[in-house]
């Protein structure tokens, strides 16, 4: 019987049509309503909306490495501020400076995505904890160095670059991590407030360092940093995780693991209309993050005391930002609200570029600050909605490698712009480049936890086969006969690309499907694997959307059951065919 009906009440409409239309060259064609459902008068939207912001905090251990990051990032953001004090006072070429901004974003960019895989396949938990231990020793040996006045722009530089590389490992760790400790319904929030953490410790960190420098001398900031990193390492051994069932595959190798996250990224329209947005803002907004030192001491003034508040107030702005979210996303779209922090990042570079005087400094960071928290939690959030389980550490470090690898190549071009030009109008040319790329975006459509069910489908039976084959026999061709009525031809045709979207995104290659040129009614569908080991994967990635999407196809087969064969190439250790 024609499932048509069936699809119209169980596929979301919105992804219906975008995967009717699936190119894998195209951004993501999804169409979401402007403005969310009208709320219930009755119901108090906003202060649920506030108390729902903050739920993940029930949760035990969410706090306590919440806390922990939070502390670990004061930590950061000390080091950050004096690191790009210290390059102002061993070199003041800006250009020299905005490398600093550079070496800590660059490692992201190298290493995010390989960390991303390493997350998804080794023990979360003791990757944290090898980071923080491996990389605390030269924080605190560059602390030395600074105490004994030995510092130069290239041990500086290094050890930034080393920062860099811990936050790599930690960013899409920590990210993968946080489904595991919060609800599926709680992620957002759990999102928002790690954004909230990051936004927090960068006020104090900031508003600390002047204070710091002048009491305890400019090693303090690096010394303090290294502290940080101890009471992580601390909260990461507290950290008791529940022993689950071992897994019925054994773990993906780094290679292949990058791979399939690699194809998965291509194929996911959400993830990337979410990456997409992300490289038409930050590469821009860099420009006020590497150039801020170098301005606050040529043109607004205030010294490293000064600087710091700045940094202060830019985090002021994100906590501030960080409570208005919850409040907004009632009333705004996830575009409509990337639009307008970016509109609003265009406008903080222009007041950036006109302070000459510490009062509009201060108003350009609040200003700055709020657009950045909401600019990269909406987009955080919609590529964390995105990706299932098994490869949320890949599409994550894909994500960082955007964000980090976008204010590297940012900061090293504006920094060279500026000592072409100026700083001033540096931030107006990268605030014009912000207001240009807003309509080259449109199309790139963000979605949050609506719509696409990305959770792991429990109902995919193991293949019957007639011998046993060995996991490493391939590649491995499967081929999928129909038998349906010529008239639903389009119907089928429309829920089986649909279906092979699902399998590119589950690391299915050469998908294609066939039509019987003699025999009306009949198609194969086909796709590969790289071996036996990596279909049973595939198999295991299936979500409930995929499952929903399976059970559409057959439901147009006329005569019994769709025929499988599982075809695997001929002296690869495997017969030639089995069939199911």
């Amino acid at each position: 019987m024609p499932m048509a009906p069936m699809l119209s009440s169980r596929i979301p409409s919105p992804w219906r049509r975008a995967e009717a239309r699936f190119r894998p060259e195209a951004c993501v064609l999804t169409q979401l309503p402007d403005r969310p459902p009208e709320p219930d008068p009755q119901e108090p939207t906003a202060a649920l909306a506030l108390s729902a912001s903050w739920s993940p905090f029930r949760h035990a251990v969410f706090t306590l490495l919440w806390v922990a990051m939070v502390a670990s990032n004061i930590g950061t953001w000390l080091q950050n501020a004096a690191s790009g004090w210290l390059m102002t006072e061993l070199s003041g070429n800006p250009s020299t400076v905005a490398l600093v901004q550079a070496a800590m974003a660059l490692p992201v960019f190298l290493f995010g995505f390989p960390a991303g895989a390493l997350a998804d396949i080794i023990d979360r938990r003791r990757l944290l904890l090898a980071t923080q231990l491996l990389t605390t020793p030269f924080i605190a040996g560059f602390a030395a160095l600074v105490l004994f006045n030995q510092a130069t722009p290239a041990t500086l530089l290094a050890v930034t670059f080393v920062s860099g590389t811990a936050i790599a490992l930690i960013l899409p760790t920590w990210q993968a991590v946080l489904p595991q400790l919060v609800s599926q319904e709680e992620l957002p929030s759990a999102v928002t407030l790690n954004s909230f953490g990051v936004s927090l410790s960068r006020v104090v960190g900031p508003a600390l360092i002047g204070t710091v420098i002048a009491g305890l001398g400019m090693a303090a900031p690096f010394w303090l940093n290294a502290v940080s990193n101890v009471v992580m390492i601390t909260a990461v051994l507290l950290w008791r995780v529940e022993r689950r069932e071992a897994p019925s595959l054994p773990s993906e190798h780094i290679g292949r693991a990058m791979l399939a996250g690699l194809r998965h990224a291509r194929y996911n329209p959400e993830l990337r209309a979410a990456l997409m947005r992300g490289g038409g803002f930050f590469p821009f907004a860099a420009a006020y993050w590497a150039l801020l030192p170098a301005l606050a001491r040529s043109q607004i003034g205030g010294g490293m005391q000064g600087y710091g508040i700045l940094l202060a107030t830019i985090g002021v702005g994100s906590v501030a930002g960080t409570f208005l979210l919850p409040w907004l996303r009632e009333r705004m779209s996830a575009d409509s609200l990337v639009v307008a922090g970016t509109v609003g990042t265009a406008g903080a570079m222009a007041l950036y570029a006109m302070a000459y005087d510490v009062p509009t400094a201060l108003a350009a960071s609040l200003l700055a600050g709020l657009c950045w928290i909401a600019v990269l939690a909406t987009i955080n959030v919609a590529a964390q909605a995105s990706v299932p389980g098994w490869v949320r550490g890949r599409g994550l470090g894909v994500f960082a490698k955007v964000l980090f690898g976008s204010l590297t190549l940012g900061s090293v071009a504006w920094g060279q712009v500026a000592a072409a030009i100026g700083s001033s109008e540096t931030l107006l040319a990268a605030a014009a480049c912000l207001l240009v790329a807003i309509p080259l975006l449109r199309r790139c459509r963000l979605r949050i936890a609506e719509g696409v069910d990305v959770t792991p489908s429990m109902h995919w039976p193991a293949p019957v086969l007639a011998a046993e084959v060995r996991p490493d026999s391939g590649p491995v061709q499967i081929d999928i006969e129909y038998r349906i009525r010529p008239a639903d031809r389009e119907a089928f045709l429309d829920v089986v690309r649909r279906l092979g979207a699902e399998r590119l995104r589950n690391d299915a290659y050469d998908w294609a499907v066939y039509e019987d040129a003699d025999d009306e009614g009949v198609f194969i569908e086909t796709f590969h694997s790289a071996s036996w080991l990596e279909y049973l994967r595939q198999r295991e990635r299936i979500t409930e959307l995929g499952w929903e999407l399976r059970k559409a196809a057959t439901g147009f087969q006329i005569q019994g059951k769709p025929r499988v064969r599982h075809l695997i190439r001929v002296g690869r250790n495997g017969p030639q065919a089995r069939t199911a």
